[in-house]
């Protein structure tokens, strides 16, 4: 699983001109899932984003995290993060997984971040042709990917 997380001061998500969800200061992540991932993946990204310190300290050093602000999760899925561009002009998607598996997972990894006491998480809709808007803030953003949770340091 691949996620690209932006820290926001606000992000919202419209299907057919319609807000479907949205956020205040927190993080808009964008999921894309594999074909070779599991509940492994979706646990591993789960926690990295619930605990990434990347909100500033009294200081301005990246010492918290969206749980330690009271943050908000914005989650949009997003196959094309499994875009493969290195040949040809039309990138190939076929890394990414079968929309079944891929709204399983992306289920289970929105479930994961619904905590008692955690950051109040809203999502996109699975499968749906979506505008998001969101103000990034830094900007600060990352690209986490699952498979590098099995590689060794």
């Amino acid at each position: 699983m691949r996620i690209l997380l932006q820290r926001v001061e606000h992000a919202s998500v419209s299907v057919d001109d319609e807000t479907v969800a949205a956020i205040g200061p927190g993080l808009c992540v964008f999921l894309g899932v594999g074909r070779e991932d599991t509940e492994h993946d979706s646990a591993f990204l789960a926690d990295k984003l619930l605990n990434l310190r990347i909100f500033p300290d009294e200081a301005g050093k990246f010492d918290r995290s969206v749980t330690d602000i009271g943050g908000e999760i914005l989650v949009v899925s997003q196959f094309t993060l499994y875009g493969d561009t290195r040949k040809g002009r039309r990138p190939s998607l076929t890394k990414a997984a079968v929309p079944e598996d891929a709204e399983r997972l992306y289920r289970d990894f929105v479930e994961r971040l619904t905590v008692p006491g955690g950051p109040r998480v809203c999502t996109g809709t699975f499968q749906a042709y979506m505008k998001v808007s969101l103000v990034n803030d830094g900007p600060v953003t990352f690209l986490i990917d699952s498979a590098e949770s099995r590689k060794k340091p």
